[in-house]
């Protein structure tokens, strides 16, 4: 058989085993082993194959192979780790823990408590509270005194009656070498359920504010 005949036999054998496929997709197991023995079966027998090419090809197999192989673990292993997530997450159902937040769900009755870590050269802080609107709802002035501080709005207005119940935006301005500048806020609320966000693939902690990160969890109490 010459050289031309052969190497039309290997392509067309090639291109029953792909089908569909673009030629430049990567083989998979199937396919490449249809072309190596292929290319076996229609070989020159006056000029057999490189045994150097055919080693070398086997070597591409079982690189393909072993990807294949460690793409199935690496999934596996995803699975089990966000498993195993959910199920250390489930620990925390019930607790009450401070996050990171600039929100606060404000009930028909009670408080909303939380903490803000005041740094160091302050000269004055206050906390504000908006509404959904953005509208102003109460100020109240936070201590100086460096390092994390507790605070706890009564629901009221600064008109000294009774907010709606609903959500809140909570920020903290403090002023620092004459400066100001906004630090974080930190709300405490309790975890109700925990569940796995389907983008990110991170735990995330269902609370009485609304969901958030298990990152953004300062302290569990």
């Amino acid at each position: 058989m010459s050289t031309s005949a052969i190497s039309a036999a290997a392509t067309s054998a090639l291109t029953g085993a792909t089908g569909a496929k673009s030629s430049t997709s990567q083989l998979g197991q199937d396919e490449f082993l249809k072309l190596m023995l292929s290319q076996m079966k229609n070989q020159d027998p006056f000029k057999p194959q490189d045994p150097g090419a055919f080693i070398a090809q086997l070597a591409q197999f079982s690189t393909v192979s072993s990807s294949q192989a460690m793409q199935k673990d690496i999934s596996s292993l995803s699975d089990s780790l966000r498993s195993s997530q959910v199920i250390d997450g489930t620990s925390l159902v019930g607790h009450n823990v401070m996050a990171a937040t600039d929100s606060a769900s404000l009930g028909a009755a009670g408080s909303v408590d939380g903490a803000v870590n005041i740094p160091d050269g302050t000269s004055s802080a206050m906390l504000t509270v908006t509404d959904a609107s953005g509208q102003l709802v109460r100020k109240m002035p936070l201590t100086t005194q460096t390092g994390l501080n507790a605070f706890s709005w009564d629901g009221n207005t600064d008109g000294g009656t009774r907010a709606a119940a609903g959500t809140y935006h909570i920020a903290a301005v403090a002023n620092v070498g004459g400066a100001n500048q906004q630090v974080e806020t930190q709300m405490a609320s309790v975890i109700n359920s925990v569940t796995i966000d389907p983008t990110s693939h991170d735990l995330t902690l269902n609370t009485d504010f609304g969901p958030i990160a298990l990152k953004s969890v300062r302290r569990v109490m």
